[in-house]
């Protein structure tokens, strides 16, 4: 089996490119990240790559036309750089159906919400907001839909009485650094198999 050439797709912080970074120090993720892209040249998401000797490539959609030039844009440079798996980690833009298209049921993300209750940008704070009692967090294919394709891990999270929404953000992203990277190595390894809306994980 050939070893996946991934990209991750980061805005901000990038600690759940750090989390797969880190996971890929100490088990066989299945492939390499090939390249971790940004549409913001000061993310750290950046730093955190070369700092880990990963190529880096960065675009400012204000230099585009439309949204549509600048994912065909990225388009090509994936091609140029053969990725087989897209892996959104706090990419802020939705992405047009030129690169939800060309890499069907090969782009994943997460999401701080039980999908698919509270999507959007804000799914954790909507949670917590809204006062149930129980959240948590969603590793699921992108499709053509906002936070809608099929989903592959799930792991939930308790709200307790006392919390503040800043520790209950704490526990989101440590469910979050543990359960994405995990998500990655099944696709690389070829474990999952998307059947309609379910996606059935191979022993």
């Amino acid at each position: 089996m050939l070893r996946k050439r991934i990209a991750v797709f980061a805005s901000g912080f990038g600690s759940n490119l750090q989390a797969i970074m880190d996971f890929a120090g100490k088990e066989d993720l299945g492939g390499e990240i090939s390249l971790v892209f940004s549409n913001k040249g000061n993310s750290l998401a950046l730093k955190r790559a070369r700092e880990n000797q990963v190529k880096t490539a960065c675009l400012d959609p204000s230099g585009f036309t439309n949204r549509v030039e600048f994912d065909r844009a990225i388009l090509e440079l994936l091609k140029s750089e053969k990725i087989d798996l897209v892996v959104l980690a706090g990419y802020m833009l939705l992405l047009s159906p030129v690169l939800v298209e060309y890499y069907s049921n090969r782009i994943i993300n997460i999401h701080p919400a039980l999908l698919p209750s509270f999507k959007g940008t804000h799914g954790m704070k909507d949670a917590f907001n809204y006062g149930v009692k129980v959240s948590g967090v969603t590793v699921h294919f992108v499709d053509s839909e906002l936070d809608s394709g099929p989903i592959i891990l799930q792991e939930a999270v308790n709200i307790k009485e006392n919390d503040s929404l800043e520790d209950f953000e704490k526990r989101i992203h440590a469910v979050e650094h543990r359960i994405y990277p995990r998500a990655v190595q099944l696709f690389c390894h070829e474990k999952l198999r998307i059947e309609g809306r379910k996606v059935r994980i191979l022993v």
